[in-house]
């Protein structure tokens, strides 16, 4: 048993602007709470969220891995049709992430996690039928080829970043 907690960021602007209806603060008591009662906990964090540079995402990730849980999932913002978002983005078009791009940030993630978190997911897909960007989301199986490509070619791995705020 384990509960999953959707922190997707740890700035509040992006937060508020994605409407997450909580703060770092009451996040942070959660997980401590949990820990408590020794239950496993995974964050869920999203990667490309409107707004937020590279760093920022690195931030988030970094904290998250400094929080002694259990597992993570990284997942790539998709736009859907039928949100608000999605309404947002067909008439002021912000700027996604690139299948490169993503491939290469979720490499720089893996490297700052320790490697005793568990990584439960690198990417997702989108119902391919509400799926308004980006649309090389949907090939899920090229995306995880890349960042094991991207691994390889870095030589790098889980934690070779890792630095512990201790």
């Amino acid at each position: 048993v384990w509960i999953e907690l959707g922190l997707q960021t740890i700035h509040p602007a992006t937060s508020s602007f994605i409407r997450s209806g909580f703060t770092l603060e009451c996040f942070q008591t959660t997980v401590d709470m949990l820990h408590h009662y020794r239950i496993p906990v995974i964050v869920h964090v999203i990667l490309g969220l409107p707004g937020e540079s590279k760093e920022q995402m690195l931030e988030t990730v970094s904290h998250v891995g400094n929080l002694g849980i259990f597992g993570i999932k990284l997942q790539l913002l998709h736009i859907l049709s039928d949100t608000d978002l999605g309404s947002l983005y067909l008439t002021e078009p912000f700027p996604l992430l690139t299948h490169d791009a993503y491939c290469e940030l979720v490499v720089d993630c893996i490297e700052r996690l320790p490697q005793t978190i568990t990584i439960h997911r690198l990417t997702g897909d989108g119902p391919k039928n509400l799926l308004l960007a980006p649309l090389w989301s949907s090939a899920k199986r090229s995306v995880l080829n890349q960042i094991e490509h991207t691994l390889k070619k870095r030589d790098t791995w889980q934690g070779k970043c890792y630095h512990d705020k201790e």
